[in-house]
């Protein structure tokens, strides 16, 4: 019976697991779906905001060949 004491910790692990994933699976309440509208419509009515798209950066063109530069050892 001794040798079987290594399967209590996985047990315990995975009924732990369980638990927490039922948890979180569990059934909410409804949202409240004019609390909800309100608060899209405050947000689609707020300007946009400038400034936070990266600009684009220039890259150059590979060719796919390696060229060394002449001085650069």
């Amino acid at each position: 019976m001794e040798i079987l004491l290594w399967l209590v910790p996985p047990a315990v692990v995975t009924v732990v697991a369980m638990v927490w994933v039922s948890w979180l699976g569990r059934e909410r309440s409804a949202p409240d779906r004019h609390e909800q509208v309100r608060r899209i419509g405050s947000a689609l009515e707020q300007p946009p905001r400038a400034g936070y798209a990266v600009p684009p950066s220039r890259r150059d063109r590979s060719t796919g060949v390696a060229v060394r530069r002449p001085g650069a050892d």
